[in-house]
């Protein structure tokens, strides 16, 4: 009798299991003949950091926007920090479930194009979405011939000064937010900002933030407006081997020399550097971003309230937008920062319908009201027509000098270089993590002079690219 149960059990076991198998095949069925269908209901994810200050509590708000406007979809966002926003990402990219978008610098697609996971969206974008938006930002979302999601903004980064202190100083700061200035121009205006008394230095002419995240800032910032937009010229011929490169090298050293800048600037991170501009220890400060004006403005109205969450020490600061400078007889370009909604795929090859309402979320998310709402905030230049339309019933307080000066940068930006094959892009990160950062730290010490730092990475790049991949001028 026990074994005839047996028996009947393992014949239900096998029964059951034929059925849930029946089951699984027939949902896959019925997903796979729907798999095309542009009306079918589909999810699609995105992992967004706090692009902005309300950024994250407008999700909600979002997803049922989305959701209006596309009955049949679902935007599921998942939040992340800064902090956690890289690792969140590469966890799952690893895994092989990336989500469908993801909010990331332009310069980090080529890393994920590597990996095989970004989406390219080239085939599937429509005419109306790609005349939404300003070309240039756009290239930046390119990689070779792909196209991997839709631009944020486009964020120039600036300096920014004080302006009470340039006044006091006789810098005519609304000339040079039109026209720009020289290195020999800035280097006369900084020295004019210095306070010292008794042989102590009470304020700076200019302070950047040279340590921790910010090591690759500053060079890669001041080389731009040297000539060298890039670190490879249009030839794919390593760039920073020119005579250019050299005299940016001797300028950095040049302005501590001159007590225009910190001795110790090789120790002064973000936080530090902000807070010295807060608290009036510099006139100039770097790099500037946008958003500078509204922290600025923010902590003035701490400070008027008493509140005690002000800046320990701060003072009033009205803030304003300044070109970096142009070296060695070139024309300035604007560095700018390119973020936005990346696409993703997973290990399985995604389904037209579902890779087009990806596409229609990375598009409603980086356009219109939404677009204008998060750069309004930023105090950044919005980037597609829609948004700029969107914006126009939005009150933004924002000084109208910064904004033109920021406008006129933008006019200069830098333009993408999707055509530098990933191979050389990485020789040149590594490059520059193994010899620029480490000799530029020195060099700002003062422990090496421009020509030894100058001299090792044209070593390094001879050896990286060899003799004929660098440039000789």
């Amino acid at each position: 009798m026990k074994k005839k149960m047996r028996v009947l059990a393992t014949v239900f076991a096998l029964s059951m299991a034929l059925t849930t198998l029946s089951a699984c095949g027939s949902k896959d069925d019925a997903k796979s003949s729907n798999a095309d269908d542009p009306n079918a209901k589909d999810t699609i994810t995105a992992l967004l950091p706090p692009v902005s200050a309300n950024f994250q509590s407008n999700f909600d708000q979002m997803a049922k926007d989305f959701n209006a406007k596309y009955p049949n979809l679902t935007l599921k966002i998942e939040p992340a920090s800064w902090e956690d926003m890289t690792q969140k990402l590469d966890t799952q990219v690893n895994a092989g479930s990336p989500p469908d978008i993801a909010f990331i610098g332009s310069d980090g697609i080529s890393k994920y194009v590597d990996s095989g996971m970004v989406m390219d969206i080239s085939d599937t974008v429509t005419d109306e979405m790609i005349k939404d938006y300003d070309p240039a930002p756009l290239e930046y979302m390119k990689n070779g011939k792909g196209l991997y999601g839709f631009p944020a903004y486009m964020e120039a980064h600036a300096i920014g000064g004080n302006k009470e202190f340039m006044e006091k100083a006789g810098i005519d700061y609304k000339k040079v937010q039109k026209e720009g200035w020289t290195f020999d121009e800035f280097r006369e205006a900084i020295k004019k900002g210095v306070v010292s008394e008794n042989g102590k230095t009470s304020r700076y002419g200019f302070v950047f933030a040279t340590a921790g995240v910010t090591s690759k800032d500053y060079l890669g910032i001041l080389v731009k407006s040297a000539g060298m937009p890039a670190a490879f010229n249009k030839d794919l011929k390593y760039a920073y081997t020119s005579k250019n490169f050299l005299e940016v090298l001797k300028d950095i050293r040049v302005m501590i020399e001159d007590g225009s800048m910190p001795k110790e600037l090789s120790s002064i991170d973000a936080g530090k550097r902000w807070n010295m501009f807060l608290t009036g220890q510099t006139m100039i400060t770097g790099k500037g971003l946008a958003g500078f004006e509204r922290s600025a403005k923010l902590n003035n109205e701490k400070l008027q309230n008493k509140d005690a969450s002000a800046v320990k020490g701060s003072i009033p600061v009205d803030y304003v937008v300044l070109p970096v400078p142009a070296f060695a007889g070139a024309q300035a370009q604007a560095s700018v920062a390119v973020d936005g909604y990346v696409t993703f795929r997973g290990t399985k090859e995604p389904t037209a319908a579902h890779k087009a309402n990806v596409v229609k979320a990375a598009n409603f998310l980086s356009s219109g009201a939404n677009a204008a709402t998060t750069n309004n905030e930023l105090f950044v230049a919005q980037i597609t027509e829609s948004s700029r339309k969107a914006a126009e019933s939005m009150t933004v307080d924002r000084d109208a000098d910064n904004k033109a000066a920021v406008e006129a940068m933008l006019k200069t930006a830098v333009p993408a270089r999707p055509d530098i094959p990933t191979d050389l892009g990485a020789k040149a990160i590594k490059l520059e993590d193994e010899v620029i950062v480490p000799k530029l730290q020195a060099l700002i010490a003062g422990e090496i002079t421009p020509e030894k730092m100058y001299d090792a990475v044209k070593s390094a790049a001879v050896q990286a690219f060899g003799d004929d991949g660098v440039v000789k001028d």
